[in-house]
This record gives structure tokens, C-alpha cells and sequence, in this order.
């Protein structure tokens, strides 16, 4: 793009810059926990959290499985029950995904030495129409005449959010750990997609990753212990291959390249992500 209507580009881009760049993150608390005591504030940088976990009990461990998530209508009436369905599958297969690199995942009708449960327990739609002009300005700023690349933050307006509470049980149902989650989506870092879900879906996988980093390590997830490079296998997961364990094969593959593409240029991830392959299990 070039002549007058670069300026009138790099001039909105500038105004974007200076609002607000992220969504609250609020921590709300539902009723699906066996227990709530203990519960310590942990927040990282862009989150907010209440974390328990007993170490030594969790480290202890071997297998785990996955009760599917739950996302009940009245936590977002505006989303619509596939999308709820996609956004409690994300949760599943991001737990299953990463949990599979310490633990032997098996399925929920196998006994493990850990089974997790997770509820959502809040969550705001996208702004369909601010994520569609903040796509356009992005694609539009591929075509600026520069000499470096022009960031383009999102439109802080409707960025989506999602709280989310989760708990691991022995196998005579005694909680080893629990945490309540809540994050916002943010205008420099967040992938726009024209759909009311795309934030819920997205930060969806950053809880799975986060819960499974406790269970894997005993500890907080936002502690930094150097940079955490993700396995083969999980990387293989990532871009749709079959996960390692089996039992993740019931919450679908990820969109891997179609995903990443769909990103990219704004689409829906109703629309790459063909989620669980079972009925949905959101209520």
C-alpha cells in the first residue's frame, strides 16, 4: 500500500497502541471442585491464579486421565453449544497433549493414579467486528512499503476471556491439586479470528498447558526455570499428527498447518479445528 493511505494506516495503527492492550482476567470460582481449601494466590504476568498441589504426591504419580470438561450454557449464553463444545474439547486436548510428557495418559474409564477434572467457569465472547477490522489491518500492513516490518496490535475492543477451575484426584478421590485460572486476551499478542469464540478457544489450550506444567513439575507454572522446549511428540501433536497416547485421540488432532494458516487470515476456528470425535461433551 502506498501514496496517501499509508499514513491514514500507520496513523490508526498508533492510535490502537496507546488503549488498553488486554482484557480483565477475572478468577471466578464455580462448584465443581471436590474442596477449595488451600487455594494461595499465583499469578504469572498475564494471568491470574489460585493454585494447591501437594509435590511429593503429585511427583508420585504415573498415569493419569481426563474427565471432559464442562462449560454449562449459562457461563456464556452468547456462544453457541458447538462453540462451548470446541472450546471445552481445546481444554481436553491441551491437558492430553501435555500431560502425555510425563504421565501414560489413559483413558476415563481406566483407573489412574491422577484423574482430572476441569470446569469453565466464566467466559466473554469476541467482538466479531473488532477482530475483523484488526485482521484487515493486519494483512494490510503486509502491503506498506517499509524497510521493516509494522506490528499491528489488535483493536482492544471485545477481546474475549476465560476463567477456568481444575483439580487432580487420587485414586481414592483425595485432591493432590487444584487451581483456579483467569486470562484475558491481549491486543500485542493475541491472534484476531472473526469468531465470537476465537479467545475463549485460544486461551482454552494456554489453561490445558499450565494445569499440566503443576501436575508435571509439583509447583507453579509461571515460575521461571528457563525456557521449556516442547517435546517431539508434542510437537509432532501440534502440527496434526497422531498424539502419543491413544486416549488423546478421542479429543481430535489439532488443525496443525490448516490451524496455523486459519490464523493467520482471520477464519473462524470452527472452521479448521474439527474437534472431539465423540459427541460433545459440554453441557
Amino acid at each position: 500500500m502506498r501514496g496517501p493511505r499509508s499514513p491514514i494506516l500507520l496513523a490508526m495503527l498508533a492510535i490502537i497502541s496507546l488503549l488498553p492492550g488486554c482484557a480483565t482476567a477475572p478468577l471466578v470460582q464455580g462448584n465443581s471442585l471436590s474442596s477449595y481449601d488451600g487455594l494461595k494466590q499465583d499469578d504469572g504476568k498475564i494471568t491470574k491464579s489460585r493454585l494447591h498441589v501437594r509435590k511429593d504426591q503429585v511427583m508420585a504419580a504415573k498415569t493419569v486421565n481426563i474427565v471432559p470438561t464442562t462449560f454449562p450454557p449459562t457461563i456464556a449464553p452468547a456462544l453457541s453449544n458447538e462453540q462451548r463444545a470446541l472450546v471445552a474439547n481445546a481444554v481436553n486436548r491441551a491437558l492430553c497433549v501435555s500431560l502425555s510428557d510425563r504421565f501414560t495418559v489413559v483413558t476415563p474409564d481406566v483407573p489412574a493414579d491422577l484423574t482430572v477434572r476441569s470446569a469453565v467457569t466464566h467466559a466473554t465472547e469476541t467482538n466479531e467486528v473488532a477482530a475483523g477490522i484488526s485482521v484487515a489491518a493486519s494483512i494490510g500492513t503486509k502491503f506498506i512499503d517499509t524497510s521493516v516490518p509494522i506490528p499491528t496490535p489488535r483493536i482492544p475492543i471485545g477481546l474475549g476471556e476465560i476463567a477456568i477451575e481444575a483439580e487432580a484426584l487420587d485414586r481414592s478421590g483425595r485432591q493432590q491439586a487444584a487451581i483456579v485460572w483467569g486470562r484475558g486476551a491481549m491486543a500485542f499478542f493475541s491472534t484476531p479470528r472473526v469468531s465470537k469464540v476465537s479467545d475463549a478457544y485460544d486461551l482454552a489450550e494456554a489453561f490445558g498447558e499450565d494445569f499440566a506444567k503443576v501436575l508435571a513439575k509439583g509447583e507453579s507454572p509461571f515460575k521461571s526455570n528457563g525456557i521449556d522446549f516442547p517435546t517431539p511428540e508434542k510437537v509432532r501433536s501440534k502440527m496434526g499428527f497422531a498424539p502419543k497416547y491413544a486416549a488423546c485421540e478421542a479429543y481430535g488432532r489439532s488443525p496443525g498447518f490448516a490451524g496455523w494458516v486459519g490464523g493467520k487470515i482471520g477464519l473462524p476456528p470452527e472452521w479448521t479445528d474439527k474437534g472431539s470425535k465423540k459427541e460433545p461433551q459440554a453441557q
